[in-house]
């Protein structure tokens, strides 16, 4: 079993946010940029050796990502989705040869406590399986953007489906998940099989396998920074409450 390596998802337009940064990942939240602040994340659970797909403008984030300095041991490398138009499953797919055989699947718009990464990466993962980190709390959620987020159906703690929409669900998805390389192959065969080139086509593949469960992380703080309303959510929360990092 090959060491635990992280890959973050980096490479869409970002567009209903494109107002306050033209390239997502390089907004500002408190202070730090977005996707230094999903690459110090995984650096300070203990993930050293780090993937990140680039795309729309993918030279800029690319040279953000070679000026800046890491932590002793953690490695940062990159790889471009060209068809980063497509669905964020392609982009996940693009690393199925860099990341070995476990990886910690993160999205860079989303701002966390590191507490979740801290348990996940403590969870038994079975051979070609995947553990998404959920959040029970689907009643009024403060931070959750219900036409917007990706919901998941549960059978205990097993997924039986996900996607946006869903009129039948236990949970949110967090965009937080502990993969396997079970994962590129669900990916290909949602992509080749049903055309679908979504994160959540390649889940649902695994699901279908009994091989897709959840960790369910209590309290903790998340926000998908999608839209100017959840930037401001984010900045309050990290300005009153003390950056999480």
């Amino acid at each position: 079993m090959s060491e635990l390596k992280g890959l973050i998802i980096a490479a869409g337009r970002g567009e209903r946010i494109s107002n306050l940064c033209p390239l997502k990942p390089l907004l500002e939240v408190n202070g730090r940029r977005l996707i230094d602040r999903s690459i110090d994340s995984l650096a300070k659970a203990g993930v050293k050796d780090i993937v990140v797909v680039t795309g729309f403008r993918g030279e800029q984030l690319e040279r953000h990502l070679a000026e800046r300095s890491y932590p002793a041991g953690v490695r940062v490398s990159w790889v471009r989705n060209e068809d980063w138009q497509k669905e964020n499953g392609l982009s996940v797919y693009r690393a199925k040869d860099l990341v070995g055989d476990r990886f910690i699947l993160l999205m860079s718009d989303h701002i966390f406590d590191p507490e979740i990464l801290a348990s996940l990466r403590q969870q038994t993962i079975e051979e070609g399986g995947l553990i998404l980190a959920v959040d029970y709390r689907v009643n009024q959620h403060p931070y959750v953007d219900l036409d917007d987020v990706t919901r998941v159906e549960l059978d205990g703690n097993r997924i039986v489906n996900i996607g946006k929409g869903l009129a039948v669900y236990q949970a949110f998805d967090t965009g937080i998940f502990y993969g396997t390389e079970g994962l590129f192959e669900a990916l290909k065969e949602s992509q080749e099989k049903a055309q679908n080139f979504t994160l959540s086509g390649g889940v649902r593949a695994l699901a279908a396998r009994g091989k897709a469960r959840v960790m369910d992380i209590g309290h903790r703080f998340w926000i998908d920074v999608d839209d100017e309303k959840a930037f401001h959510q984010a900045e309050d929360y990290l300005r009153t409450r003390g950056d999480l990092l």
